[in-house]
């Protein structure tokens, strides 16, 4: 379902040599954003003349925020204003953009991804993979800990970091590859939308410090108390998952999960198509992002790339 925010209030949408902003088909709040596609071309042109690939970025922190460089120089460096505002803002706080068939290397999707992440901020070491960022498969057959590869159920309304103990103000996610897929959309819901987010944020345990513990695979061992709901700029923000969240009580348990059924059922939830290509960057202080169900298949397969960090400071 689109979202309330009109059209005329949308103040990135801009047109430049290098790149367009423009108002995103599936959501009002969204945008979605179009590189040029020389700049597409004339950017893995130079990664590829000056040898960069993705192990370099893994072993070389500095040539990450290279990349961003090499970024902004071809479309013009008003797009780190732009990127970083969109996200910042209030009334949006997302966009997708991407590589518009300009390549189909996996390899090309990290550098690209890593330059956007590094315009606006700075990942965070994702422990699940000991790099930063995560790249995982979703398949007919799961055998792991969490909900996260499970295709044929609904991996419930979420935001990240909730067992971390550092800031997760933004997350990036990239589809790589998918094959035999009908479903799985990514689900999406900005929390100023969730028509009963005043009932649960100013409920009496909207501000109580529930335990959140990570499964193995996480590679996280500690424990971390996080409040439901806190403010940033005098708005509500969240921080919740379903999964990980340890109440100790018969009525706290309640508030969870009638809060997360609240948000499953609102009407304001989208369901995102996101090609091959494209990523989708949001405010992971209030957005909540999930996915729907895969119909099933025994060839399934679909892989992502994720990305998580916090705002840039300088």
């Amino acid at each position: 379902m689109m979202s309330t925010v009109a059209n005329e209030e949308k103040k990135f949408i801009r047109k430049t040599a290098g790149y367009e902003v423009k108002p995103h088909p599936q959501s009002d709040r969204l945008y979605h954003l179009e590189l040029d596609r020389q700049v597409i071309r004339d950017f893995f042109a130079k990664i590829k003349a000056e040898d960069i690939s993705v192990q370099h970025l893994e072993y070389t922190p500095y040539a990450r925020r290279i990349v961003a460089y090499y970024l902004l120089q071809l479309a013009g460096e008003d797009l780190q204003d732009v990127l970083r505002g969109i996200i910042q803002d209030r009334e949006s706080g997302g966009f997708t953009i991407g590589l518009r068939d300009e390549s189909l290397d996996t390899d090309d999707y990290v550098i690209f991804s890593t330059a956007l992440s590094h315009i606006v901020g700075t990942p965070n070491f994702d422990a699940m993979t000991g790099k930063y960022y995560a790249r995982f498969t979703v398949a007919h057959t799961d055998n792991s800990d969490s909900y996260l590869r499970q295709a044929y159920r609904r991996f419930t309304l979420h935001t990240d970091g909730t067992f971390v103990d550092e800031p997760t103000d933004w997350l990036l996610m990239m589809k790589m590859k998918e094959e035999n897929a009908k479903g799985g959309e990514s689900r999406l819901l900005h929390l100023d939308d969730w028509a009963e987010l005043e009932k649960f944020s100013t409920h009496p345990l909207a501000n109580y410090k529930f335990t959140y513990k990570a499964p193995s695979s996480k590679n996280v061992g500690q424990e971390i108390e996080r409040t439901t709901f806190f403010k940033v700029n005098d708005k509500p923000c969240i921080c919740f998952i379903d999964q990980f969240a340890y109440p100790e009580t018969i009525d706290q348990a309640k508030y969870l999960k009638e809060l997360s059924d609240s948000m499953e059922n609102d009407k304001s939830v989208i369901e995102l198509e996101l090609p091959v290509g494209d990523l989708v960057m949001l405010n992971n202080l209030f957005w909540l992002h999930g996915r729907a169900a895969f119909e099933v298949n025994p060839d399934l397969d679909r892989e992502l790339l994720r990305q998580r960090g916090c705002f840039a400071s300088i």
